[in-house]
């Protein structure tokens, strides 16, 4: 669940929390981008996440380390969207990537405090937004990335990622 807008109750869903965005995210071009408002949506989770990380002495750091790189990703992916040449968004969504990989680190090792229920959840979205990454990078950029050949081994069907979202 993630706090709506009006702050009455909480979303459950992604379809939900999209509903709660407000006219100024929605109204530009930027939210068009699928892996944008999954990266958003993926740092409302975190913070929550965050919240009952802090209430451990022992994952104060994870805390710390989570926040900053969850709101990194959807950082990255504005900045590089409003860049001029193709190149230079692609080192934003490359810094995303890289902030991507290190909030699933981070969920896997908080995983003892908010569960593997919702870990493995935030890692399986962070990872949908990985996949998104990989295939917008090589385009902007003009050639492939040099990351290893081997496929992600996850589900194709993510819907219930968006759906019923756990929270700690």
């Amino acid at each position: 669940m993630v706090r709506g807008a009006e702050g009455g109750g909480c979303v459950t869903s992604y379809e939900e929390w999209l509903a709660t965005a407000p006219a100024e995210f929605t109204g530009d071009p930027l939210w068009r981008m699928e892996v944008y408002r999954l990266a958003l949506f993926a740092s409302d989770l975190a913070w929550h996440d965050v919240c009952k990380l802090v209430q451990d002495k022992r994952t104060l750091e994870v805390a710390d380390q989570l926040f900053r790189a969850a709101g990194s990703i959807h950082a990255n992916i504005s900045e590089g969207y409003s860049r001029k040449s193709g190149k230079d968004q692609a080192r934003f969504y490359e810094y995303a990537l890289g902030s991507d990989r290190e909030a699933r680190g981070w969920y896997w090792q908080g995983r003892h405090v908010l569960t593997e229920e919702v870990s493995m959840h935030r890692i399986r979205l962070l990872t949908k937004i990985a996949r998104l990454l990989l295939t917008i990078i090589p385009s902007e950029r003009g050639y492939k990335i040099s990351d290893e050949p081997a496929p992600y081994n996850v589900t194709l069907d993510n819907t219930d990622l968006l759906i019923d979202t756990p929270m700690p």
